[in-house]
């Protein structure tokens, strides 16, 4: 997840590329988040991370946390692009989760800094933080769900049925496994944490086939 180095990596959440300036004011809140946390950095930090103008910040967002929100959506949508690239809709889904799994902590792992912020500083927005959580992990669940769904039968033939409620479940139990890894400065130990989430996935879909 190094946003420094992936292009477009923090490109607007639309179908359409993002503005070089809105891209360069993601990275510059990345940075600056890195280096300072959330509550001390300032628009000023962000812009001169960014190499622009205060107007062009404000070109773009109305406040601080509103370009938290969009860095938080972008980078999130990147991590679920390596789910989905590692999952393979032609192969049954039971035999793919270890390795999608692998693939989501791979890519957090990249960037200790900015995925404290993801994971940690957008709960301390309030309610707009919450929403675009809860979006995101919409997003995730939506995708979890319908790759088990799809994914042909699960062990001893069961096809499984996952609900959108089960499906956020698990993401909901693979979050805080990565909550708990970060409060216990475990984050390059991410990989620790596959074998009980691949475990977490496979029970919440055999559960879901009886």
């Amino acid at each position: 997840m190094s946003i420094a180095t992936e292009k477009p990596a923090l490109a607007a959440p639309s179908a359409e590329p993002a503005p070089e300036h809105y891209a360069r004011l993601l990275e510059g809140m990345a940075r600056a988040v890195a280096a300072k946390g959330y509550a001390d950095s300032t628009i000023a930090d962000i812009v001169r991370e960014a190499a622009v103008s205060r107007r062009t910040f404000y070109e773009h967002f109305t406040t601080k946390s509103e370009c938290l929100i969009a860095l938080y959506e972008a980078a999130s949508k990147l991590a679920l692009r390596a789910v989905s690239e590692a999952f393979d809709p032609a192969q049954p889904w039971h035999a793919q989760v270890e390795r999608t799994i692998t693939a989501y902590f791979d890519y957090l792992a990249q960037d200790p800094a900015l995925l404290r912020t993801l994971f940690v500083e957008i709960l301390g927005l309030g309610m707009p933080g919450l929403a675009a959580r809860r979006r995101v992990n919409g997003e995730i669940a939506g995708f979890i769900q319908a790759a088990i769904n799809s994914g042909g039968g699960g062990h001893g033939g069961l096809a499984a049925h996952l609900t959108s409620e089960m499906a956020m479940t698990v993401v909901g139990g693979i979050n805080e496994l990565v909550l708990q890894a970060i409060e216990q400065d475990r984050v390059g130990d991410l990989g620790q944490l596959v074998a009980p989430a691949t475990r977490l996935v496979r029970a919440v879909a055999a559960e879901s086939a009886r």
